[in-house]
C-alpha cells in the first residue's frame, strides 16, 4: 500500500505531465526512496494507482539500472565498466572494492552498508576510472585511494 507522502508526491510529479501514467518513473523514484527498493508489492501498488498493469510498471523499473529491484545496501556503489574504465585500470579498482568489503557485483556486504554494481558509463570518460557512491562521484581512482573513500560512509 502506497503511503499517503508517497501518494501526495505522485500525484505532484502526475500533475505536471498529460497523462497519470507518464508520472511512472518519478513514481517509482519515490517509492524508492522512501522504501530503499521497488518490492514487487510496490509494483502492484502503483500499477493500480496508475492505472496500468504491473507488467508496464516492471518492465520499466527493470529497465532503468538506478530502480532497484531488490534491497540493496545503505550505500550503492556503481562502479563504471565501460571501455574509457576498463582501458584505465578499473580491474584494479573492481579487485581491491571486492577485497575490501567482501563482495562482488550484485552482492551486498553482511552489515548492509554496501552494495556493488557495475554500470555502463558514469559520463566521465576522460577521468577514468570512475565510481560514484550514492550521488557522489569519484573520478581518477587509484586502488590506494578507496579506504578514506569508503570510510566517508561507515
Amino acid at each position: 500500500m502506497l503511503t499517503e507522502e508517497e501518494i501526495k508526491a505522485i500525484d505532484h510529479e502526475a500533475s505536471r505531465v498529460p497523462h497519470k501514467k507518464a508520472a511512472l518513473i518519478d513514481a517509482l523514484k519515490i517509492v524508492q526512496q522512501q522504501r530503499g527498493w521497488v518490492s514487487d508489492e510496490s509494483v502492484s501498488d502503483l500499477a493500480e494507482y496508475l492505472e496500468i498493469s504491473p507488467a508496464e510498471v516492471d518492465s520499466v523499473a527493470t529497465f532503468y539500472n538506478l530502480i532497484f529491484r531488490r534491497p540493496v545496501g545503505s550505500n550503492v556503489i556503481l562502479l563504471c565498466d565501460s571501455i574509457s574504465c576498463y582501458v584505465m585500470h578499473y580491474e584494479e579498482i573492481y579487485a581491491s572494492l571486492k577485497d575490501k568489503l567482501g563482495v562482488a557485483f550484485g552482492q551486498t556486504t553482511e552489515d548492509g552498508l554496501f552494495t556493488l554494481l557495475p554500470n555502463a558509463c558514469l559520463g566521465c570518460c576522460d577521468r577514468a576510472p570512475a565510481m560514484m557512491i550514492n550521488h557522489d562521484l569519484y573520478t581518477d581512482l587509484k586502488p590506494e585511494q578507496l579506504d578514506t573513500i569508503l570510510m566517508k560512509y561507515k
